[in-house]
């Protein structure tokens, strides 16, 4: 992955505690797996910041290298990688996501 990409990638990462990278806009989700992730996320009410990956195809590629994982939609808490879209909605059915939230003090509806 070129440095620009790198940059991008963890600029986001750095500047949003939690960062979403999906495919489409969270008021315009473009796949089924990345608009579960942001239902997740606006069910808990949970501020975050979603990275289009189909606007650069480089971003497209790069976070997953960035990650080590093959699929998007991918969640970033406080710059630690959660997982993908079958991570997260486990997360939230057995309640460890909202504890994952409690425990990085990130506010959510409870």
């Amino acid at each position: 992955m070129d440095q620009q990409t790198n940059d991008l990638i963890n600029n986001e990462i750095s500047s949003n505690e939690v960062c979403l990278f999906m495919k489409g806009t969270p008021d315009a989700p473009q796949c089924g797996f990345s608009m579960a992730v942001t239902n997740i996320l606006k069910i808990l009410d949970v501020k975050f910041k979603g990275v289009n990956v189909l606007e650069n195809q480089n971003l497209r590629e790069g976070i997953k290298l960035f990650s080590d994982w093959p699929t998007i939609p991918q969640l970033y808490i406080k710059k630690q990688f959660v997982g993908g879209c079958d991570i997260v909605k486990e997360m939230y059915e057995n309640g460890e996501l909202k504890k994952l939230f409690d425990d990085q003090n990130i506010n959510y509806k409870k």
